[in-house]
């Protein structure tokens, strides 16, 4: 499958087979494609929780309001942002090149971060999602579906995972095998009312 086709065959899957379990390959292969995700100043500031362990997933399914995805499905992951990662040894971020440029990106960081709680937030948001993306079309390469997912009680999840107080969660997202095909698209709006050239 090209990526074309992921992308037009990629729905959000609500019905999950239970019976289905991805191999540690598979979900070790999901993430080392998910960590090629861009993220500014290549600071990789996503953390990834995965859950395969029944327990933990039903727990996360009570924590979804008792949605019955996160149990069903055989893989979940917790995308969460890392608010510190851009002042965590982020000489390291640039290892590959010279010192100065390692210096530069670290001072860029500082500046950008150190006074804004609001850009550390936003920049979470970004890379998580773009991130979530990666993942959800790397499952449809593999023959998996997915569903990405925001309802859930935050505190409540957060105690499942041990969230760390400088981290956020952003989004959360199920891996497995759909058991029915999923249901007509909403409706897609035409393109004349989304995109703009050059300016609105």
């Amino acid at each position: 499958m090209d990526t074309l086709e992921a992308i037009k065959t990629r729905r959000a899957t609500k019905k999950f087979d239970r019976s289905y379990k991805m191999t540690p390959e598979q979900v070790k292969s999901l993430m080392e494609h998910a960590i090629l995700s861009p993220t500014s100043y290549n600071q990789q500031n996503w953390r990834f929780i995965t859950a395969t362990e029944q327990s933990v997933k039903d727990q996360i399914s009570k924590a979804a309001r008792d949605q019955p995805q996160p149990s069903d499905g055989s893989l979940v992951i917790i995308l969460c942002g890392n608010m510190d990662a851009w002042k965590e040894d982020p000489l390291r971020y640039w290892k590959n090149h010279p010192l100065e440029k390692q210096k530069t990106v670290k001072n860029a960081l500082h500046r950008k971060y150190a006074d804004s709680l609001r850009n550390r937030r936003d920049e979470a948001i970004r890379s998580c999602g773009i991130a979530a993306q990666t993942i959800m079309l790397a499952a449809r390469q593999m023959d998996l579906d997915s569903c990405p997912m925001a309802g859930f009680e935050y505190d409540e999840l957060a105690k499942v995972i041990n969230l760390p107080e400088n981290h956020l969660i952003v989004l959360m997202i199920v891996i497995g095998k759909a058991t029915e095909p999923a249901n007509l698209r909403g409706g897609q709006l035409s393109i004349d009312n989304i995109v703009f050239e050059n300016k609105f």
